[in-house]
């Protein structure tokens, strides 16, 4: 049986080893200074600096920011086998899903009927509500931020590097000809000489261009960075949003089946919130706990709207109203009609 031997362009391999060989002694003397060094404009050289400082950063913020989602290394190495081998990322749960449902089950297990059971259950349809927005969270902020950045690594970045090794690949190459120009002893051989010289700088110019326009281009990269960390912003800050409401729903519910701690609504205090916690709403008068008796809209701006079995801090207005008291409910404060307050300082 006849086997047919891959063909071989012999002059090609020996061109491209004789040119690999050039390149290789070219640097060689460029590292011991026994040989001149095309240098880039300052400009260029910024540029490059500029997209080394982007890559650098992009690649950590990236890093960080995933091992804030995905805390555990295990189901980040996990993801990252899945994205590379392109199949779907497994559905599982989060910690906080996980909990819940133990709460669950514990709380079938003591009793529904009795008030541990049936507490642990309400926290643990709770603690599931938050991993499930935890999820949804997660998938979001990399679908809006994450993503958009590796696929700038993966593709933008890798195509700057590529053509960033091909131009200095021609700047050694045209060094190594400027070198043998100025090496070479016949006219022949300075004519052949300065012909490859010629070559090997268009080659250089036009290389250079190309990975000028691209670096430049960072720029506008940036740009699209700076939307998708908005994005993620809006995201992270939905989903903080959301944790809130469910706790105090979660709170409002406990507190009317008359639990051990009054419901206090969860908010971010502001500045003088420590003044408040200390008896104090900042004007110098005393600030008192209350726990509304019923439900109540307001009837106008000025006025707050209240839930049954919620505790608010109120002080006496200024001046005195026999009907109203001046209330402070997380982080609104307005009018409350004393018939629906039970004074719970002296």
């Amino acid at each position: 049986m006849n086997v047919k031997m891959p063909d071989f362009n012999v002059k090609k391999l020996v061109k491209e080893a004789g040119s690999t060989l050039s390149r290789v002694v070219q640097l060689t003397e460029e590292k011991l200074g026994t040989s001149e060094k095309t240098e880039f404009d300052s400009h260029f050289e910024n540029l490059c600096e500029r997209a080394e400082c982007t890559k650098n950063w992009t690649e950590k913020l990236v890093r960080n920011t995933e091992a804030v989602l995905i805390p555990n290394p295990g189901n980040r190495v996990e993801d990252f086998i899945f994205e590379k081998i392109e199949k779907k990322k497994p559905n599982r749960l989060s910690n906080l899903e996980y909990l819940g449902l133990d709460m669950i089950e514990a709380g079938g297990e003591f009793g529904q009927d009795g008030a541990y059971g049936s507490t642990l259950i309400k926290v643990g349809q709770a603690e599931q509500k938050l991993g499930q927005c935890e999820r949804d969270f997660i998938g979001s902020a990399g679908m809006c931020y994450t993503q958009p950045l590796k696929k700038f690594l993966e593709g933008e970045m890798k195509t700057i590097l590529k053509e960033k090794g091909i131009l200095e690949t021609k700047r050694l190459d045209l060094d190594a000809c400027k070198n043998r120009v100025r090496k070479a002893r016949s006219m022949l051989g300075q004519q052949t000489a300065e012909q490859d010289l010629r070559i090997a700088q268009s080659e250089f110019d036009r290389q250079g261009e190309i990975t000028k326009l691209l670096l430049e281009g960072i720029s506008t990269s940036q740009s699209s960075h700076l939307r998708h960390l908005h994005s993620f912003v809006e995201v992270q800050v939905r989903y903080f949003n959301q944790c809130v409401e469910i706790m105090n729903g979660l709170q409002r519910e406990l507190a009317s089946l008359g639990g051990p701690n009054p419901y206090v609504p969860v908010g971010l205090p502001d500045e003088k919130s420590n003044n408040d916690a200390n008896g104090s709403d900042g004007g110098g008068s005393s600030m008192k706990r209350a726990r509304v008796l019923c439900s109540y809209d307001a009837s106008g701006s000025t006025e707050l709207n209240l839930t049954a079995n919620e505790v608010i801090f109120v002080s006496e207005c200024n001046p005195p109203n026999p009907d109203y008291m001046y209330g402070k409910q997380g982080l609104l404060k307005g009018l409350v009609p004393r018939a629906f307050l039970e004074m719970l300082d002296d």
